[in-house]
């Protein structure tokens, strides 16, 4: 099968189209056909050889206690909507031919890849598999930072920076859907995209300071923040939170180090939440997936959410799908179509 692989780390330079061996599912396992990917920022980041596949680097140390067997490739991609090819022999959840889509520790840009059956989730009514790529990791991730960690529910405020972003252009959709209001900091150009989408509040960050303009519009203070930030943005975060509030972080897109003024936790009672989805267990994968789906899947058939896709790209072109992201000139999901 054709993958797009590492070879070595750095630049757009290291990613390499290659054919290599099609994965063999395991008994609880289905094969699926990949018929498109998007990037995630944490590829980018693991091609700068920053944040290694979790699942790889476990099969890394135990093939280091069996000498002569060769590693495999390292293919990069979290994210993946395709049809199901074939079973592992205790597989039973799926029929060959199903459409679906969901998250990976890695390999999604690939024309094959396997995953556990109770990973994977069908792709919604109405929504095209080629687009539901853009789906699994934002959604899941903006949903469960959201209302599974933040308890974000009808009548609360979000406040989630990167608006204009996979996360963010998710994270504005499920507010809404939950019955919540919600503030969002983006860039000048992409006021707009965030407004279409439904945000109550957009700050364009680079005239206006946040703080003070989420204050004004929500005086008792926000309920939730997803931060994919980081940085300063931690310490400011606390001035526009409500008491009992909670701050999911969720990247650190603007630094990993920050001062922070601890005494301002203590009078708002604050929770400060970090989480990935990619370094959980496989149990924690597939119930956070299966929670999303029953919660948000009905709401993507009924037009109430929906993929956000900035462009696609052939297989072929990911360098520059890669240089598009990180020039921060998306909005929404970059796609790679990998086959019909």
């Amino acid at each position: 099968m054709r993958a797009i692989v590492l070879n070595g780390v750095g630049g757009t330079d290291v990613l390499e189209l290659a054919d290599v061996a099609d994965p063999e599912p395991g008994p609880e396992e289905i094969l699926v056909d990949v018929v498109a990917t998007a990037l995630n920022r944490a590829d980018l980041i693991q091609r700068r050889g920053f944040y290694p596949d979790p699942d790889r680097q476990r099969l890394l140390a135990a093939l280091e206690r069996t000498p002569g067997v060769a590693p495999p490739p390292e293919i990069l991609g979290m994210e993946f909507a395709g049809r199901v090819a074939a079973l592992g022999r205790r597989a039973t959840a799926w029929q060959v031919g199903d459409e679906v889509m969901g998250i990976v520790a890695g390999g999604a840009y690939a024309e094959r890849l396997c995953v556990h059956e109770r990973q994977a989730i069908a792709v919604p009514a109405g929504v095209a598999v080629a687009d539901a790529a853009a789906i699994p990791e934002v959604f899941i991730t903006a949903f469960d930072a959201l209302v599974l960690q933040g308890g974000l529910g009808s009548g609360g405020w979000a406040l989630v920076h990167a608006g204009a972003s996979g996360v963010g252009t998710a994270a504005i959709q499920i507010a809404g859907a939950v019955g919540a209001r919600v503030a969002v900091t983006t860039s000048t150009g992409k006021v707009d995209a965030c407004r279409s989408l439904g945000a109550d509040l957009v700050v364009d960050y680079k005239v206006d300071d946040f703080v003070a303009a989420v204050a004004t519009a929500v005086p008792g203070g926000v309920d939730v923040v997803l931060d994919v930030i980081g940085g300063d943005y931690l310490d400011r975060n606390l001035d526009v939170i409500r008491v009992g509030a909670t701050i999911v972080q969720v990247g650190v897109m603007g630094g990993g180090r920050t001062e922070v003024t601890l005494g301002k936790f203590l009078p708002k009672r604050a929770h400060l939440v970090g989480t990935v989805l990619r370094g959980r267990p496989l149990e924690e994968k597939i119930a956070v997936s299966q929670r999303f789906a029953a919660a948000m899947g009905p709401r993507f058939a009924d037009g109430t959410l929906r993929p956000v896709i900035d462009q696609r790209f052939a297989l072929e072109q990911v360098a520059a799908a890669h240089e598009r992201m990180e020039a921060n000139e998306n909005v929404g999901k970059l796609v790679l179509d990998i086959q019909p």
